[in-house]
């Protein structure tokens, strides 16, 4: 998970690795949103356990009026609410339940990040030897030793050590032991043990890799004492969650409650469970699937469900008013803190085939036994099927995304991503900005507070991420570089992932008309607001 693509400039001066990572002086927003914002609410608690105490201890409580004793109730709601909120918390803080995934597969995929960027391609090409089968030439690029001033090498040391504390360390700080350690997370996702109990075949695994990551460095990596430096290992490191109080998720709750039966009452949506998968769908009256035009899928991101997109889900829904749309429900990363899933996110072999099913269901995709000839045909002419879906992903939807695509290309006719989190997940921005990254604006506080220290959120990222499976390549999209099928939205100013990355990567493998950069595009910004990303993304859906 760490990692790289070629760069243009083939004069390397200066070794980037080697700058030391300097934070920014906090912003102005952040002291204002903190003492306004975060600090009122985040107070909410302590307030109440001392009201609560002190009218316990003085029995004023039969004194009260009912405005004293409705205070008193909710109070004491909080109270109790915040001494549950802390057990979850525990629950989720030990090591992740999942364990890892097959060794084999996550060697496979390691050595895949390591040759993402060797091939020497340009912006707006693509590798020619590769014309035939349109796929990139990095999965075909073998691991050679480079030279320390190589570009390539160059990039690639500085992207690894965003995986390394305290955080984005210089390269030079970085000893063999810290890449053990952070190597055994990659393969087993667990806490390495002394180097001397390792088993005679965890040692080998650890030192291929390590080989490997040192030709691709260009450089050798010493074999002293660790100097402090800690390498970042998402799914093993303390749980971040802040509390927040019962009101909290209440109002979530409600204004979610409220959200639906709008949904219901206005355009006529149907709220559903498939197989313990929930969503909304509304169908037109008047839709038929035979000529009518393809159902719209989508998936949304972490925050608060519904209620964050309802302008977005507006628009789709007068705009769109002649085609289906589905909305699955994620509770994990909707601060559904009530739902009996909101600690156990569904996994991706469950969430697909739920979804898969439930699209079966629906009439929108072949039925079981259609689905082999389908894919073969697929297979075999990649071209657009009679039946599928239009899915739009935002943020983390595009790695539920990823999984439908890498499980059932042919369902997935064509792909809008917005702020695609999946694409480049292998390397350790999105890690670093969205978990360790000490705050500096108010943007960023507002984000961490409300998203990413939430109890859901921070327990689906750090303790249930699989990078193998969440990690979305160029060769996992079907018909990648024809913009027709393939919209991919991304803004400069993106505080989480590193959109220029991301565009560097896909047009470096030939996509080029099917991505909108918006320089001073922030995360989320192309479906809360009216502009040119809005625009394009509704009239790209426009056209099937």
């Amino acid at each position: 998970m760490i990692l790289s693509h070629s760069q243009d400039d083939r004069h390397v001066a200066t070794d980037i690795a080697e700058i030391p990572y300097i934070l920014p002086a906090r912003a102005l927003s952040f002291y204002t949103l903190f003492l306004l914002v975060v600090v009122p609410l985040w107070s909410v608690i302590p307030i109440a356990w001392s009201f609560v105490i002190y009218v316990l201890w003085t029995g004023n409580i039969w004194s009260f009026g009912w405005n004293g004793r409705i205070c008193f109730a909710i109070a004491f709601s909080e109270v109790l609410f915040s001494v549950h909120h802390y057990k979850l918390v525990r629950s989720v803080s030990g090591p992740p339940l999942n364990g890892a995934s097959n060794l084999a597969e996550r060697q496979a995929s390691f050595i895949r990040v390591l040759k993402s960027g060797l091939a020497d391609l340009i912006e707006e090409s693509y590798d020619e030897e590769s014309l035939d089968d349109a796929r990139p030439g990095s999965p075909a690029e073998t691991i050679v030793q480079l030279n320390a001033d190589d570009p390539r090498a160059v990039d690639f040391r500085e992207r690894m050590r965003a995986w390394y504390v305290f955080r984005r360390s210089t390269w030079s700080s970085v000893k063999k032991r810290d890449v053990y350690a952070y190597l055994y997370w990659v393969f087993y996702n667990s806490e390495m043990p002394p180097l001397e109990f390792l088993t005679g075949r965890q040692r080998a695994v650890l030192d291929e890799a390590l080989s490997r990551v040192e030709k691709r460095a260009g450089k050798t990596i010493p074999d002293e004492p660790s100097v402090g430096v800690q390498p970042v290992r998402l799914t093993i490191d303390e749980v971040n969650v802040n509390w927040r109080p019962l009101t909290w998720y209440v109002m979530a709750l409600g204004g979610n409650w409220m959200l639906r039966h709008w949904l219901v009452s206005s355009y006529g949506a149907r709220f559903g469970c498939y197989n313990g998968l929930e969503y909304f769908v509304r169908i037109p009256e008047s839709w038929d699937a035979v000529h009518g035009r393809r159902p719209l899928v989508f998936l949304h991101g972490l925050g608060l469900g519904m209620m964050q997109y309802k302008i977005f889900l507006s628009d789709l829904l007068r705009n769109h008013s002649d085609r289906p749309l589905l909305f699955p429900l994620q509770p994990h990363i909707s601060q559904n803190i009530f739902h009996v899933r909101f600690l156990t996110p569904m996994p991706r072999r469950e969430m697909v085939t739920c979804l898969v099913g439930l699209l079966r269901e629906l009439g929108w995709v072949p039925p079981v036994d259609e689905l082999d000839d389908t894919l073969e045909l697929y297979k075999n002419t990649k071209s657009s099927m009679s039946s599928g879906v239009v899915v739009l992903s935002h943020s983390y939807g595009s790695f539920v995304h990823t999984w439908l695509l890498k499980a059932y290309p042919h369902m997935a006719v064509r792909s809008c991503f917005v702020d695609p989190v999946a694409i480049c997940c292998w390397e350790g921005d999105m890690c670093h900005n969205f978990i360790y990254k000490p705050c500096t604006t108010g943007s960023d506080l507002l984000m961490r507070y409300f998203v990413g220290t939430e109890l859901g959120v921070a327990n689906t990222l750090q303790r249930h991420f699989d990078w193998v499976s969440n990690s979305l390549w160029f060769e996992d999209i079907p018909n990648a570089r024809d913009p027709d099928k393939t919209l991919v939205v991304l803004g400069g100013r993106d505080a989480i992932l590193n959109a220029e990355r991301v565009r560097r990567y896909l047009s470096t493998h030939g996509v080029s008309k099917g991505i909108y950069f918006d320089p001073k595009g922030a995360h989320g910004q192309p479906l809360i607001a009216d502009g040119l990303g809005h625009d394009t993304i509704m009239k790209w859906l426009r056209v099937a």
